[in-house]
């Protein structure tokens, strides 16, 4: 019994730690125009976070399903990566209270698990998995979901912006700090797949993962922008996962 405690104990630390890590390393950048509003919530909403890492994240998980950064009404408002509210709270079993960051734009409120709007990739991801698998447990048994990084970006207007697209100072700075606490996750889980949810979090993958003993690749993202994801997403990414000998089934 001692030995499960101390387990769980210095699975508990690592967590907290990486989460600590990475929020040091966030606060020490600067981001320029357009960019008027960065939200962070791995800060904000921490408990929400370290709670999905710690009931979620186990060296058992097969596959490492890796995003590009929090949706403003997905993983921005829960914590937890294509946090839709609902199945955050509903599937999930996750639901703390959010205590929002002092600066936020008008149009991009954080309500936490109040919010009304839905995050229609989460709602996709995590609706595969509940349909496919119907419980966490053996929809984690195999997999993990995470972003590569945890800002939220905006501009003036309220707009998204994306990693991919700041200048390439700022870019270097964020990604040396995603990659290191990408590498630790990928350390500490052991899967046997890192697949990127979309071009860009598989390239960032193959950068940060380059001497890992894992097999990087790319499934479509769920993101109602694009028409593929529209039409049949599900069918689309179980005929990717497989063509990496990864079953889609429970």
């Amino acid at each position: 019994m001692s030995s499960t405690v101390n387990i769980k104990s210095n699975t508990h630390k690592f967590y907290n730690d990486l989460v600590d890590d990475l929020v040091a390393s966030m606060r020490l950048l600067k981001f320029s125009s357009p960019i008027t509003h960065v939200y962070n919530p791995l800060e904000y909403a921490r408990q929400a976070h370290v709670q999905y890492l710690q009931q979620y994240a186990i060296p058992s998980n097969q596959v490492l399903l890796l995003g590009m950064n929090p949706g403003p009404w997905g993983m921005a408002q829960t914590g937890v990566p294509f946090g839709e509210v609902g199945f955050v709270r509903d599937w999930l079993g996750i639901s703390t209270d959010i205590v929002p960051p002092k600066s936020q734009h008008p149009k991009r409120p954080i309500l936490g698990f109040a919010c009304q709007r839905s995050e229609v990739s989460g709602k996709r991801l995590w609706g595969w998995a509940r349909d496919t698998f119907i419980s966490p447990k053996r929809f984690f048994k195999r997999f993990f979901v995470a972003n590569y990084c945890p800002l939220v970006f905006m501009e003036s207007t309220g707009r998204n912006f994306t990693p991919d697209k700041l200048p390439a100072v700022q870019r270097k700075r964020l990604f040396e700090a995603c990659d290191a606490t990408l590498r630790q996750l990928v350390r500490h889980l052991q899967p046997c797949y890192v697949i990127g949810v979309g071009a860009f979090a598989e390239k960032r993958a193959q950068e940060a993962l380059s001497d890992a003993d894992v097999t990087i690749g790319r499934i479509l993202h769920p993101s109602p922008a694009s028409p593929q994801a529209n039409r049949n997403w599900v069918g689309i990414i179980t005929k990717q996962l497989e063509a990496y000998g990864i079953a889609a089934s429970a």
